[in-house]
């Protein structure tokens, strides 16, 4: 049991990293400006849509949150 709660701890870890990499890389992208950051500003928000809509369907089919994240 304990081992689950370590392989929880250390994917949540991991996950918190990857995407704060990530959000450090697009912000350093959308400072710059221009017709590049526009795009990436588009690109994040129809991002965040599409994964909205496919966790609200995969959770009304009976995903556990877990396999959403």
């Amino acid at each position: 049991m304990f081992s689950k709660w370590m392989r929880l701890a250390m994917e949540s870890s991991m996950l918190a990293l990857e995407s704060q990499q990530v959000i450090a890389m697009r912000m350093m992208k959308l400072s710059l400006g221009g017709k590049s950051a526009e795009r990436e500003a588009g690109r994040m928000v129809s991002e965040k849509i599409q994964a909205a809509g496919e966790a609200a369907i995969a959770m009304s089919l009976g995903a556990t949150p877990g396999k959403v994240v």
